[in-house]
């Protein structure tokens, strides 16, 4: 092979856009949405070269939540429906009503966005972090991990607390009760025991100030997942992960408000899907895979139940424990 000499000071053509968001999606096996995503938030004069950089720096969820999707996420992908490949990040919206712990959001990423919930506390958590990052910070820090004090800070009424106060009350909560469940009864309030953790994260300083970057333009409210259709438009990409239909009496778990989400609940739920879907919405739901979840979305073009694989740790029986699968529906 002869020798070839190289002028380090000559100035070496770039890549095209194209071509640098093909290398970042085969470098990471990623979906071409997700590759163009990580392409706009790297150093343009090496996207592919810093795009290992911005994988690195993706937030993970600040909450433990119940239900949460970061172990699906891979089956989404190997299963090409996450996300729909014609959605376009950089002009169409996207919007997750029922937003919980966010799994979905902080692996999109998306650049134009709608985060809401029915969880007051959650909503409010998202804020702090979003416009005082620094001061919630320095708030986890104070808090202590013995029973006798968590005892103290579950009994606080967080509707005579600072929105601050608030969200540090929510966090520790989340990371040292039993299981990081979040669970609240009729009245509203939170009756989840002690979790007796050695050394519980109370708080993860980088994912805060991650998650800080991440909610930069995002709107982030306390509201009925309904208002999404007062927003959504053709071509906007809408996730719904409501509470689950209880696929048996022992495994149900929706009282992450005081509000009940049964039958009557998911068939509204369903009649917002299929008005989306008519605009020409991307939506994809989750959900359990039972039958009455199956019969209410059969029989509508363009709609497709498919099936995942899912760990469910919820349930009063630990037989009940163990490997079941969901649906996800999704109309592309």
């Amino acid at each position: 092979m002869p020798f070839i000499w190289i002028n380090k000071n000559a100035k070496i053509p770039s890549m095209t856009t194209q071509q640098a968001i093909k290398e970042i999606q085969n470098k990471f096996d990623i979906n071409p949405i997700l590759a163009y995503r990580i392409f706009t938030l790297a150093d343009k004069k090496d996207p592919v070269g810093d795009s290992e950089r911005v994988m690195a720096e993706k937030p993970k969820p600040f909450v433990k939540w119940v239900g949460g999707k970061r172990q699906l996420l891979a089956q989404f992908y190997k299963m090409n429906l996450y996300p729909p490949e014609l959605f376009n990040i950089k002009t169409g919206k996207y919007f997750e009503p029922f937003v919980g712990g966010g799994a979905v959001f902080f692996d999109l990423l998306p650049q134009k966005g709608f985060l809401s919930d029915l969880n007051k506390e959650l909503v409010i958590t998202y804020n702090v972090i979003k416009n005082d990052v620094d001061g919630l910070i320095t708030s986890l820090k104070k808090h202590k991990t013995d029973k006798e004090y968590f005892l103290k800070v579950r009994a606080q009424d967080p509707n005579k607390l600072s929105d601050l106060n608030v969200a540090s009350r929510f966090i520790f909560l989340n990371r040292t009760c039993f299981n990081g469940m979040y669970r609240v009864n009729s009245k509203g309030g939170f009756n989840v025991p002690y979790g007796k953790y050695t050394n519980p994260l109370i708080c993860d300083e980088v994912n805060l100030k991650k998650v800080n970057k991440a909610l930069h333009g995002i709107e982030i409210k306390h509201q009925d997942y309904k208002e999404v259709l007062k927003k959504a438009k053709k071509g906007d990409f809408i996730y719904f992960d409501p509470p689950y239909y209880p696929v048996s009496k022992t495994a149900s778990f929706t009282s992450y408000t005081a509000e009940s989400f049964l039958d009557k609940e998911q068939i509204e739920l369903r009649d917002t899907v299929l008005e989306l879907h008519k605009r020409g919405c991307y939506v994809m739901l989750s959900n359990s895979d039972t039958p009455f979840i199956n019969k209410i979305y059969s029989g509508f073009k363009g709609i497709r139940i498919n099936k995942v694989e899912a760990g469910r740790m919820i349930n009063s029986k630990a037989s009940g424990r163990g490997k079941i699968t969901e649906v996800l529906i999704t109309n592309y």
